[in-house]
């Protein structure tokens, strides 16, 4: 149950991702000034990092082009969402709107492309449409009875 402990990381930091980035944001001037800082992070934490304990393990053979390209592309859709998120900031969105569609929409979508890539043995239980339908009201519902600003 490790992995818990990493999920927990991972909703911590994206829960805190869009306020943060937005007030980054504002405080810069400019959503581009954001983007580049965004990247600069995601060199140091997914470039720099991987690429010593890859080093110090021994371990930075061995690529193969399915694999890079998948993971690559993956990183490009990453870091599409955050230049999204950035450009609905710059555009008038606010984290209280932005995030919430963006967490609610997110998993839907998740769960629809995981399913055309490992297509179900079953038809799915009906409970996964009401799950969507869940996710949907959820994320309204944060939206509509959000604290004022």
């Amino acid at each position: 149950m490790n992995w818990t402990f990493f999920v927990a990381g991972a909703v911590l930091s994206w829960g805190v991702y869009g306020s943060m980035l937005a007030d980054g944001q504002m405080r810069l001037g400019s959503p581009l000034k954001a983007l580049l800082c965004v990247g600069v992070a995601y060199f140091l934490v997914g470039v720099v990092i991987p690429l010593a304990t890859l080093t110090s393990q021994g371990a930075l053979g061995g690529w193969n082009s399915g694999g890079t390209t998948t993971a690559t592309i993956a990183g490009i859709l990453g870091a599409a969402g955050a230049a999204c998120i950035i450009w609905a900031f710059r555009n008038g969105g606010i984290p209280l709107y932005v995030m919430p569609l963006v967490f609610g929409g997110a998993p839907i979508i998740n769960v629809l492309y995981s399913m055309v890539l490992h297509p179900p043995k079953n038809a799915p239980n009906p409970m996964l449409y009401v799950g969507f339908l869940l996710a949907s009201v959820g994320a309204g519902m944060v939206l509509y009875f959000r604290p004022a600003a």
